[in-house]
């Protein structure tokens, strides 16, 4: 398995109006995935987007696009964001009364699946359902709003996540606050996929994209560099 650092941008720090342009400028800087962050405004305080905002994005996606739903309930929604495009769809251990069952959807609908983990919700609640997970999103940040201050003991829990992994083939992603400075904390942790939003997109734009390239290299280069 590929465990190399990969910096995952945030499409929810972007310009909406230009999701298409965003989109296929941080590729050509050199990030490795898309993020794409559903949030419905009642398992989080927020509303972003929906499968239907997913499919139109989907064509400018060249690398993998990474679905992270913080909805509730989410089974019922699966397979529209499947038939959206998504490579990877990521559901929260609390978002619905059975986490395995609908791991098990996800893959069945023929997507990666992830499982993501609150600040407060322990290493523990994933234990049984470890051979159907692709990915571990550690909430470094209670999801729902960008630019928020990285939680520093979510370290302890990334290494414990590293632990329970063992050989298996799964990536631990990180999804808040991550910079060059709190990135390489997290890969010595043991994560390898790194979400940024504020951190990449920030002084850059469509129109002078060089900053992107430059700030999705300082995050991987640190981190990188701890590995």
């Amino acid at each position: 398995m590929d465990r190399s650092i990969k910096i995952a941008p945030s499409i929810l720090a972007s310009d909406f109006a230009n999701f298409g342009a965003e989109i296929r400028a941080i590729e050509a800087e050199g990030c490795d995935w898309v993020h794409v962050d559903v949030m419905d405004g009642h398992f989080v305080p927020n509303i972003t987007f929906g499968p239907d905002t997913c499919k139109a994005i989907r064509p400018h996606i060249k690398t993998v696009m990474d679905v992270h739903l913080m909805i509730a309930p989410t089974d019922q929604y699966l397979k529209a964001f499947a038939d959206s495009g998504a490579d990877y769809l990521t559901i929260h251990v609390e978002a619905g009364p059975h986490l395995h069952r609908s791991l098990q959807y996800i893959r069945d609908l023929g997507c990666k699946a992830g499982v993501a983990l609150n600040p407060a919700t322990s290493a523990s609640s994933i234990e049984y359902v470890m051979d159907l997970v692709d990915l571990v999103c550690v909430m470094t940040v209670n999801p729902g709003f960008g630019g928020q201050k990285f939680i520093h003991s979510q370290i302890k829990k990334v290494k414990e996540i590293r632990k329970m992994i063992g050989d298996r083939d799964i990536h631990i992603e990180i999804d808040g606050g991550i910079t060059p400075e709190t990135g390489p904390l997290m890969a010595a942790a043991g994560a390898n996929i790194l979400v940024a939003g504020s951190a990449v997109f920030k002084g850059g734009s469509v129109e002078n994209t060089a900053p992107y390239g430059e700030n999705i290299r300082a995050i991987r280069d640190a981190s990188e560099a701890v590995r």
